[in-house]
């Protein structure tokens, strides 16, 4: 079964604008699980736009499915992540100022240092996944550098779904498929979408999980959240 863990940051987005407390991060992470989600990811970013670091800290302890921690492994974030210890760290090379994730590690190049870093957290009990391209290269490079998982970053296959779904899907499942020969877990997220979703699940049915935030929360605008989360769990069935 392909878990659902729901991206939270949209949420942390609007209440920032505003200040104080309104909508409440920690009542939407109850919410989601509640409403039938498997996870809550979260991923604050050096400038706290949205998660701040404060939020995770309080969310920690509120979830009961599974906790995952998305970001670049500078030092302030790895001592969060050592601190509270998640269910899974995801691995992501952003640059501070960036505005969302657009693009996976070069798991090769940097070699070194996820090793360290994966290390740390394996020690630590936290199963660790690294945000790659839809290259085997990349996934194999992974396992290398002990990865328990890899995420396949999937805006690529968002962008062309409308034009060729079927080409768009091609190098994901290429990728998937050395995942599952490297003995790795396999996630996937970004721009994954009620339009996009089931035929995502149904070509790489051994997924473990998707993260979803951004377009799961702009749903549940018009939807409503517990129905929404309800239509993506559909999508994997």
């Amino acid at each position: 079964m392909t878990k659902l863990s729901v991206n939270i940051n949209k949420v942390a987005t609007i209440r920032n604008a505003r200040g104080g407390n309104n909508p409440d991060v920690l009542q939407v992470a109850m919410d989601c699980e509640k409403f039938g989600a498997q996870g809550i990811t979260v991923h604050p970013r050096p400038d706290e736009r949205h998660i701040r670091y404060s939020d995770v800290r309080a969310i920690r302890p509120l979830v009961t499915t599974e906790m995952n921690i998305e970001g670049n492994p500078i030092a302030k974030f790895t001592g969060l992540v050592l601190e509270v210890r998640p269910t899974q760290v995801t691995l992501v090379p952003d640059a501070e100022n960036q505005i969302t994730s657009n693009h996976g590690w070069d798991t090769k190049a940097n070699h070194a240092q996820l090793t360290d870093v994966i290390g740390r957290f394996k020690e630590a009990g936290i199963r660790t996944s690294v945000f790659v391209d839809a290259d085997p290269e990349m996934v194999f490079a992974a396992k290398e550098c002990g990865a328990d998982r890899v995420e396949l970053y999937t805006e690529p296959y968002a962008s062309g779904y409308d034009a060729n779904r079927e080409e768009a899907i091609k190098p994901f499942i290429e990728a998937a498929k050395a995942a599952r020969e490297a003995g790795l877990g396999l996630n996937a997220g970004h721009d994954l979408s009620l339009a996009n979703l089931h035929f995502y699940h149904q070509n790489i049915p051994w997924t473990d999980e998707v993260s979803i935030g951004h377009a799961l929360i702009c749903d549940a605008l018009y939807m409503g959240l517990h129905a929404t989360i309800q239509a993506y769990l559909e999508c994997l069935k």
